[in-house]
């Protein structure tokens, strides 16, 4: 299996939706190798970067939910790093 190093840059215009997305985020919490969210007051809004290392479909799935809630958009920046994973091997 091949997985792919990406960034999922996420803006939360709705607070309503905060619960679901951290839920989603928590679902694919064994792919995710950090993320960072920066509150900002002035706008009413948070910024929030997701750094992942998992399958490109994986990816695909996980930016689709999260881009579909209310009041969130969401895009991903791949690089070009590919890795050979062995299925049988624990992430």
């Amino acid at each position: 299996m091949e997985t792919r190093v990406a960034i999922i840059g996420i803006i939360v215009e709705s607070p309503d939706s905060v619960a679901e997305l951290n839920s989603i985020l928590h679902e694919y919490g064994s792919f995710i190798i950090g993320r960072m969210g920066i509150p900002y007051s002035e706008r009413k809004i948070s910024i929030i970067s997701v750094a992942i290392d998992a399958p490109q479909d994986v990816i695909s799935t996980l930016s689709g939910k999260i881009g579909r809630l209310n009041g969130v958009s969401a895009k991903t920046a791949y690089s070009n790093v590919i890795a050979k994973v062995d299925v049988n091997e624990e992430k």
